[in-house]
């Protein structure tokens, strides 16, 4: 009989460890992709529409920071890094049995592995991690790092995604692969979960999933062509004006961080 004390920490609390990593790819992280999908998609509309909803979110300032780290971020890592745990803890078994479900497990997997390794680096690419000053000028610039700008939401979005195909193919890739992880992974939830029990319940299941994800993949790669073909001149002449219209009014506080005129070589254009 092995000792309690012998075990790893993982394998004392793995039930309880499994059902959390499960239920945060659903809760928050699951939800905020889907929200995040959908507002960037937004774009699709207008350059004004993306702005007005990429505001709605940064009104809450100087705890936003608090917010992405607590319900965003935090969840994310812990997600990931369990994920790689429960990997390494398991042998895929596609091999010898080439099964739809077994190819769905490896699949899963390694998707996993692509949806982490592109959110670090699609968080580096837009936001640059962390906001303080000395962290932006050693190390997010050179490596390319933190290119999105709030106030100029579609115009430094477009700018970032247009610089190569390179880019576009990852964000591509990125995408697909957090979607078809999100998707599957709620089904995967629903048999773990006791939700879908019968072959008859993981039909239905199995129907719902896809659909969800095509939908949601679509979602995700309008947006990045909304990006990709966006109209940057135009785009920063609506951005200004409604910047200036919500300051005059008491709407908002300047915020020059916030806009394209805090990015590397920018600074000059605005003297």
């Amino acid at each position: 009989m092995t000792n309690r004390q012998d075990l790893t920490f993982f394998q004392r609390y793995e039930f309880f460890i499994r059902r959390l990593h499960s239920l945060s790819g659903l809760v928050p992280v699951g939800a905020f992709l889907c929200v995040h999908l959908i507002v960037n998609a937004s774009v699709l509309n207008s350059a004004a529409t993306y702005q007005q909803n990429v505001y709605s979110i940064h009104w809450l300032d100087s705890i936003l920071p608090v917010v992405e780290w607590l319900f965003i971020f935090l969840p994310i890592f812990f997600h990931g890094l369990f994920g790689f745990v429960i990997m390494w803890s398991g042998r895929p078994n596609n091999a010898a049995y080439p099964y739809p479900n077994n190819i769905r497990f490896t699949l899963q997997r390694a998707t996993g592995i692509i949806a982490f390794l592109f959110i670090v680096w699609h968080v580096l690419h837009m936001h640059g991690w962390f906001h303080m000053e000395w962290w932006l000028e050693s190390i997010a610039f050179p490596l390319g790092g933190s290119k999105f700008r709030p106030f100029n939401a579609t115009s430094t979005a477009a700018i970032a995604l247009q610089a190569s195909y390179v880019v576009q193919a990852l964000y591509a890739i990125g995408v697909i692969a957090c979607v078809y992880h999100l998707a599957n992974g709620i089904w995967t939830m629903s048999i773990t979960w006791g939700v879908c029990i019968s072959a008859a319940a993981q039909v239905r299941m199995t129907i719902v999933c896809t659909v969800f994800g095509v939908t949601l993949g679509v979602i995700g790669l309008g947006s990045l062509w909304g990006l990709a073909t966006a109209d940057v001149q135009k785009a920063v002449e609506m951005e200004d004006r409604m910047y200036e219209s919500k300051v005059q009014s008491g709407e908002m506080r300047p915020n020059k961080h916030k806009r394209a005129e805090s990015l590397p070589g920018n600074e000059e254009d605005e003297e």
